[in-house]
């Protein structure tokens, strides 16, 4: 049942909850972040927990070990509905049963059939069970892993840096550097939480990009694997024209290469062939490998032609306090001629990094399901 108001504690304790989520940002993949938050009979904060890797203990165990005996007749606030199925873990549904739980409160339904059903079998056992508390926060942290359920296909996040004039690089071509260090030490902390960093070749031949994520190293979670995962680099190159020694081809990282069908090429590399200028095959081939996001960083060619398939969920740009007055600029071609065709954007934050700002918006429009091509 749907309870569009809410009591001032409940709204307190799903809004610890969804910050606790976001806790398992970038190593959870390909699994959601959740996080839960659970109260004794006198509403005091028994436990609490967030999903910190793939494969480790989800959010309601997490909570459910903290509370021990102080859950039973309690309330367990959770983002996303407690799974109902056996995978790597047990299902959450039974283990809320099993402790004792009499009120479930979940932000968002879980939309994946394999796993949706918690909320079911918790009301048949006479649970308690109220949906719909900050759904709109509890979605916006659970972004990438609920557009991948959703729409079938990796959460594309576009990240661009320029001046305030919107140029990124200068006549002659040299962009290095238009930010801060501190943005770009951002750039890599965001690279780090994606499945695939994606370039275009027209980046790869101008700079020559080692598209690795540099981060400072930390302890990881008891349990989970030791260090984080390298995003898989992607580089869109329809003629098969990236040198043999660019950066992107070390082994720092994984590679793939995405290649026209049709073009000849003597490039060795782990390669795949998919339509040329075709983006909903690219993120096709790339949920068929499990990826869940994508952090896109190619050129302006590149990003137009996302942006114009209404591929793209979400904009990171990164203002320079400089002005150019010619030069490149960040976006090309996007498939707009008119202003009523304009890529109209919502803002979630504007923050300053070191001397520049960075502006994190979305589509004001909701994304829909990818086309077959």
């Amino acid at each position: 049942m749907e309870h569009p108001t809410q009591p001032g504690d409940d709204v307190a304790h799903m809004r610890r909850a969804v910050r606790l989520a976001a806790h398992g940002w970038g190593t959870t993949s390909p699994n959601p972040v959740v996080g839960c938050v659970i109260t004794g009979t006198d509403g005091a904060l028994a436990g609490e927990g967030f999903h910190a890797y793939a494969g480790g203990p989800h959010a309601e165990v997490v909570a459910l070990a903290q509370a021990g005996e102080r859950a039973r007749g309690g309330t367990a606030y959770v983002t996303l509905e407690p799974c109902d199925h056996t995978g790597r873990t047990g299902p959450c549904s039974r283990a809320l049963l099993e402790a004792g739980v009499a009120r479930v409160v979940v932000a968002v339904a879980d939309p994946n059939p394999a796993a949706a059903g918690g909320a079911a079998r918790l009301r048949a056992h006479g649970v308690t069970v109220e949906t719909g508390l900050l759904a709109e926060e509890a979605e916006r942290v659970n972004a990438e892993w609920l557009t991948f359920v959703r729409l079938g296909r990796p959460h594309v996040t576009w990240k661009f840096a320029a001046t305030l004039d919107g140029r990124s690089a200068a006549e002659d071509g040299t962009s290095k550097w238009i930010t801060s260090p501190e943005a770009r030490a951002d750039v890599h902390r965001l690279r780090a939480g994606a499945d695939a960093i994606v370039a275009g070749i027209g980046t790869v031949l101008a700079d020559d990009p080692q598209l690795t994520a540099r981060v400072p190293a930390t302890t990881p979670p008891t349990g989970a694997p030791q260090g984080r995962k390298a995003p898989l680099r992607v580089v869109v190159d329809s003629e098969g024209r990236t040198p043999q020694g660019a950066k992107v081809l070390d082994d720092a990282a994984p590679t793939l290469v995405i290649v026209a069908d049709d073009a000849v090429t003597g490039l060795e590399a782990d390669i795949v062939r998919l339509p040329r200028h075709d983006p909903h095959a690219v993120l096709k081939e790339l949920a068929r490998r499990d990826v869940v996001s994508v952090f896109l960083e190619g050129g302006p060619t590149l990003a137009g032609a996302f942006l114009a398939a209404g591929l793209v969920d979400r904009v990171v740009a990164y203002l320079a306090p400089a002005l150019l007055g010619g030069g490149a600029a960040a976006l090309g071609d996007a498939g707009v001629r008119t202003i009523a065709q304009a890529h109209r954007l919502t803002f979630d934050d504007i923050s300053q990094i070191g001397p520049d700002l960075r502006l994190t918006a979305r589509p004001a429009a909701p994304p829909t399901p990818s086309r077959e091509q």
